[in-house]
């Protein structure tokens, strides 16, 4: 058991917290990108103008996604215990 087991791991765990913050916040920079153009197209300086739809589009993604963001979560906590043995002996 060397160090790179560890490295492994924290690999692991960063590149699925990645793609976790991802899942919501992509879509939600889209949609802050097509109001901010909006915005410039039609010059409306709001700058609350754009909180709305990145707020509804965040909360429709965590609804659609949840359950797929939890199953991940879930799978990678499973297989990190399971390593256990593994990992002490």
């Amino acid at each position: 058991m060397g160090p790179e087991v560890f490295v492994d791991i924290l690999r692991d765990a960063l590149l699925l917290v990645i793609i976790l913050v991802s899942a919501v916040i992509v879509p939600s920079l889209l949609i802050g990108l097509v109001v901010a153009v909006f915005q410039a197209a039609t010059s409306i300086n709001e700058q609350t103008l754009s909180f709305l739809p990145r707020l509804i589009v965040t909360l429709l993604s965590l609804i659609i996604g949840g359950h797929w963001l939890v199953q991940k979560l879930m799978d990678y906590t499973i297989r990190l215990i399971s390593s256990i043995p593994s990992v002490v002996s």
